[in-house]
């Protein structure tokens, strides 16, 4: 029978007191030679309904001194409406080549809407033959079990979400940031870092993160006809948003808090579409927080998506 062992990320640090370790091996808890650790680089995947498109996830593996030489690639999917969960099925199996101990093995799985719904049941029945059928929000999960050399199978914490959302949907990567407090300019130095942008609904997007504060959201909407991005003053529950702890501020003056050190506008506050096959999408965001007059707290941000 398969030993199977599960992967928890983030991996705790252990001292070990030894006159010395041997490099070759991935030393994934302790000193275990275990081996099978996937390295994701695609935790979102907006699935854009009507699209036609073929989606494509990849990452990467460490050969150590055990090695992997394959991964099987499991999805489930989630009703967003009703919560129910499907059987989860073999999506596919990527045969790894490189195997020299030392090297990174890096790997790809592709899918469109068919390999998607194969064998998925929910409730006894299948996905509708058309994605028009599903919901925004609804989502499969991919779930990652690599096999070693020693006839072992892991199953990695490490997952892709492919969420069925609108246009301006995924991944991004902050290009520009700017950041105020209390009238002094303090910086923007999360350039660089991803922020993940979520279809709540067909017309309402999720903002996950907040500059340096990952436990903040806040929602928005776009006109798609002139690009205008609208930061909500409400959460999904209809009440008043808090950003850490306090009012949320909009260029519309939400509560009749007025930005003080930079524009909030439809020129600051704007999406705009990249229609060619690059499809590298920008969002431009200006909100902020209130703690009095002369306490606000502003932010601006440019994202651009990120594409494989």
């Amino acid at each position: 029978m398969k030993k199977i062992k599960y992967l928890i990320l983030p991996l705790i640090a252990v001292f070990a007191f030894t006159s010395c370790i041997d490099d070759d091996n991935d030393e994934l808890t302790g000193n275990s030679k275990r081996g099978g650790l996937v390295n994701v680089n695609n935790p979102l995947i907006s699935y854009v309904v009507g699209s036609g498109n073929t989606y494509t996830a990849n990452g990467a593996i460490y050969q150590g001194a055990v090695q992997t030489t394959s991964v099987d690639i499991y999805n489930s999917f989630t009703n967003s409406v009703t919560k129910d969960v499907s059987n989860r099925v073999l999506l596919k199996t990527i045969d790894i080549q490189n195997t020299t101990i030392g090297n990174t093995s890096n790997f790809q799985v592709s899918f469109d809407y068919a390999e998607l719904i194969a064998n998925i049941q929910l409730n006894g029945a299948p996905l509708p033959p058309d994605d028009a059928g599903l919901n925004i929000g609804d989502f499969w999960i991919l779930e990652y079990v690599s096999k070693t050399s020693e006839n072992s199978s892991h199953n990695n914490s490490s997952t892709t979400k492919v969420a069925v959302g609108t246009r301006y949907a995924g991944v991004y990567n902050v290009a520009e940031s700017a950041y105020w407090n209390s009238g002094n300019f303090i910086g923007g130095d999360w350039n660089g870092t991803d922020r993940i942008i979520e279809s709540v609904n067909s017309s309402v997007y999720r903002h996950v993160g907040l500059a340096y504060w990952d436990d903040n959201e806040f929602y928005f909407t776009v006109d798609n006809a002139t690009g205008k991005i609208t930061v909500l003053d409400v959460d999904l529950e209809g009440n008043a948003l808090l950003l850490n702890g306090s009012p949320v501020m909009t260029c519309e003056g939400a509560g009749g808090y007025a930005f003080e050190s930079i524009p909030c506008n439809a020129t600051t506050s704007v999406a705009v579409p990249d229609n060619t096959n690059n499809g590298q999408d920008e969002l431009n965001f200006t909100v902020g927080y209130f703690r009095g007059i002369g306490q606000t707290r502003e932010f601006f941000e440019k994202l651009v998506k990120k594409v494989d």
